[in-house]
């Protein structure tokens, strides 16, 4: 049995980024896009997919994870804008089809505290 294995950096809008290594993509990203992650993706809505590699021996790909992961920020800058010069999110081309997007999230509405007296 083969298996497929990716390798795949992920960005917020501030162009945070993050490393992670899976066995079916589509469903780590919708994991990642649904908040469903706990942790440093959910805490930053880091969720764009602007790098992937693929491997068929998870061996390689966790040590390609694990080196990816011990470069300064500005190696895998040069990585990613290797393919992806504009960080455009690559789930369509990868996918097939449009990934889902992340629901906005809806703002608190401001509470107003009526115990403050104003002069």
């Amino acid at each position: 049995m083969c298996r497929t294995y990716y390798v795949y950096i992920l960005a917020s809008r501030s162009r945070t980024l993050y490393t992670g290594v899976t066995n079916n993509i589509e469903r780590r990203m919708a994991e990642h896009r649904a908040g469903r992650v706990p942790g440093f993706t959910a805490r930053y809505n880091i969720f764009r997919l602007i790098h992937v590699e693929i491997f068929g021996d998870i061996r390689v790909a966790i040590a390609r994870e694990k080196e990816i992961k011990g470069w300064r920020r500005e190696k895998k800058i040069q990585l990613i804008q290797r393919r992806n010069r504009t960080w455009q999110d690559l789930s369509e081309q990868v996918f097939g089809s449009p990934a889902p997007r992340r629901p906005k999230q809806i703002p608190h509405p401001l509470r107003i505290r009526d115990d403050i007296v104003k002069p």
